[in-house]
């Protein structure tokens, strides 16, 4: 018989972080890391192809999943970083393959370059955040602007009620909305994961609201450029033909790697690895 994953926690920064274990431990370990308002168990049609080949392990990002909230609503990269490196060194994880999607990709992608000797091979699924244009737009104000925009973003999300849906039913329906691409089977898999019920008897979801909140400012992007030139590690940066996500092969970033390809789904958006199953499944096989 095949089980289903197991959960575990792991402890950072005096936060308790939950991941699951497909099992396979005498396997090469792979992570699985989502993206932002997401959850781990939204890998689960991937852990399946993986599990009888890989040790697969998918963490769910502190404030998301089951994984505890910060106390202080930190979810910046290096807040996350620091918990991802944690959890490489605390499991004895390295040297590990990594597969990520969008916030996690930006996660991944920073880790191998700070540890190079830690990662086998890359998957960064749209991991290389806002375009450069965006970030122009994000970061060229002057910084009392962005602060004070912080400031009443983190007051407003103080104030902020998460949403509260009557049945299942709507947040599947949401779930749909936000991204037509996605199967019944998947929308309604997602949605029952990444949901808890409310003692009134409601639904809200599982991430904290204050992940919506940009940073002020971030690693400088030389900084971050470099990290990427540091990654010695096979990578491959895939990336949605209908996405809002910028292209590396189109926008330049991707001259900064050493070692990365850039391959291109077509009709897909930035779920790509839902949106593509088999397709990605084959590709990703095919580079492991």
């Amino acid at each position: 018989m095949i089980y289903g994953p197991t959960s575990q926690t792991y402890i950072s920064q005096r936060l308790r972080l939950h991941y699951v274990d497909w099992g396979n431990e005498t396997a090469p370990p792979l992570i699985l890391l989502h993206g932002g308002r997401d959850h781990c168990r939204s890998w689960d049609w991937v852990a399946q192809e993986l599990r009888k080949d890989w040790h697969v392990i998918a963490p769910d990002l502190r404030g998301h999943g089951d994984s505890a909230w910060s106390a202080d609503g930190e979810y910046s990269a290096r807040a996350c970083v620091y918990d991802f490196a944690q959890l490489i060194h605390q499991k004895k994880l390295a040297p590990v393959t990594i597969v990520a999607h969008s916030y996690g990709g930006n996660i991944a992608l920073r880790y191998a370059g700070i540890y190079p000797d830690n990662v086998r091979k890359l998957v960064a699924i749209e991991g290389l955040g806002p375009s450069p244009t965006m970030l122009k737009e994000r970061f060229g104000r002057p910084i009392g602007d962005r602060m004070r925009e912080w400031i009443d973003s983190k007051r407003s999300m103080a104030g902020r009620v998460p949403k509260r849906y009557e049945t299942l039913e709507n947040a599947y329906t949401r779930m749909k909305e936000e991204n037509s691409y996605l199967s019944d089977e998947q929308a309604r898999h997602l949605t029952v994961h990444g949901i808890s019920q409310n003692e009134d008897g409601t639904w809200s979801w599982k991430f904290d609201n204050y992940f919506r909140t940009f940073p002020p400012y971030d690693m400088a992007q030389e900084d971050l450029e470099h990290l990427w030139g540091e990654i010695t590690c096979p990578t491959l940066l895939l990336y949605g033909e209908k996405s809002w996500a910028s292209n590396p092969a189109e926008d330049g970033r991707i001259d900064k790697f050493k070692t990365a390809s850039v391959k291109l789904y077509k009709d897909a958006g930035h779920w790509l690895h839902h949106d593509k199953f088999d397709q990605f499944i084959g590709d990703l096989n095919d580079f492991l």
